[in-house]
Formats: C-alpha cells, sequence, structure tokens
C-alpha cells in the first residue's frame, strides 16, 4: 500500500501555530534553532528504539521508522538549502519529491539504529548550520520551486516545524 502523496503547502505555519501539533513559529527565535533541532534529533532515538518502530498504524500512515527517515532526509535537503542561501544571492531551490524519495529509498526496510545514527547526524550538520549564520545573513533570501519564498530565518523556522510535527505524528 503506497501513501497518499503530501501536496499541501504548509507554508502557513510561518504565520500562525499548528492546530496539529501545537508548533508555533511565530515564538521561535532564530537564535534557537540549532538547540531545538538538536533536542527533536534526540527525541527520536526512543522512538526508534520503540518495538513497534517499523509497524504502520494504518495502512495508509508511515510507521515511525518512515517518519524518521524522512526528518532524516528533511534534514539533509534544508543543510543544502541553507547554504545555497548563504553562498547565492536568491538562489531557487530544485524541487524535491519527498515521496519519491521514501520510495527510492525504501524507508520501510531501512534499519531503525542506523536511522537513528543518521538522523542525528543529520540534525548535528543543519543545526552547525544554524549555529553559523552571522548576524546579518538570517535575512538572505531563497525561493522554493513553487515560489515560495523565504529567508534564511524563515526557513529555519520552517524546517523546525516539520521535525516538531513528525515526533507529534509518531507520538500523539
Amino acid at each position: 500500500m503506497t501513501i497518499e502523496p503530501d501536496t499541501k503547502d504548509w507554508t502557513w505555519v510561518l504565520n500562525e501555530a499548528c492546530p496539529e501539533c501545537g508548533f508555533d513559529a511565530t515564538k521561535v527565535d532564530h537564535s534557537m534553532l540549532a538547540h531545538q533541532v538538536r533536542v527533536n534529533a534526540v527525541a527520536w532515538l526512543s522512538v526508534l528504539a520503540r518495538e513497534d518502530a517499523k509497524e504502520r498504524p494504518s495502512e495508509n500512515v508511515w510507521s515511525p521508522l518512515e517518519y524518521a527517515c524522512h526528518v532524516r532526509d528533511v534534514h539533509r535537503v534544508f543543510v543544502e538549502r541553507v547554504q545555497l542561501m548563504l553562498k547565492e544571492d536568491d538562489p531557487q531551490f530544485a524541487n524535491w519529491d519527498q515521496d519519491q524519495t521514501a520510495l527510492e529509498s525504501d524507508y520501510a526496510s531501512q534499519d531503525p539504529a542506523t536511522v537513528a545514527e543518521e538522523l542525528v547526524e543529520a540534525a548535528e550538520i543543519i543545526a552547525e548550520a544554524y549555529a553559523g549564520v552571522a548576524a546579518d545573513q538570517w535575512q538572505r533570501p531563497g525561493t522554493r520551486s513553487n515560489g515560495s519564498r523565504f529567508t534564511v530565518d524563515s526557513i529555519g523556522r520552517y524546517h523546525l516545524h516539520d521535525a516538531v510535527h513528525h515526533l507529534y505524528d509518531v507520538r500523539g
């Protein structure tokens, strides 16, 4: 059974609290991004250690393992985007098909212990990227392939919501 692709535009979470997970990007200061990404990554360790980490709660919902693989890959994609924003003037990001990545990488068959290590490593890399952003760089712009515009600050808060929201998905 394949998961129905998520085609929603989640950029609205930059302006209002998410009613599902409670994350409020308007209350996140960029000075805390690195710390919050690291804290979130550590929380995934207990999720991936669960006996049911590979089990889908229903046919059309990812397992905790699959969500963790996605979060790992989100960290990897966002570090590329942040680095691009810091190097280039107003870059356009290549489209990333998260659903295709899940299929091609066969998230469901990956090893939870390996994913745990990879997720923490990817989180540390993006956390270091956020920690290294100079004061005058937080407003550097970039544009997603669908036209959504971000600054380093807003893409960081958008990125953090993704990790927080998916942790909520697997914890309830």
